[in-house]
């Protein structure tokens, strides 16, 4: 399960808090949580709470970073995941 938690900083961006695991089906809810940002650029990612990321969750990830997203707040366990799935 994926709790995503939107909140705006009054300056057009946008933070989305994820708790949960990164999986499945989750992964494309917050693909289309990500699709309501107009500007990716203005798009930040926490990730404190979030306890794992498959492939599939990882590749967006990686796809929104590239697009400019902010991800923060990784554990050290799923930055790892974020390095291994690129390979």
């Amino acid at each position: 399960m994926l709790r995503i938690v939107s909140r705006c900083n009054g300056y057009g961006a946008t933070t989305l808090i994820l708790e949960g695991r990164l999986v499945g089906p989750w992964v494309e809810e917050l693909r289309r949580a990500c699709g309501e940002t107009l500007d990716p650029a203005s798009l930040v990612l926490d990730l404190r709470a979030v306890s794992f990321v498959d492939r599939d969750g990882a590749d967006l990830l990686r796809n929104l970073s590239e697009r400019r997203a902010e991800i923060t707040n990784c554990s050290p366990f799923v930055a790892e995941q974020l390095r291994l799935a690129e390979r």
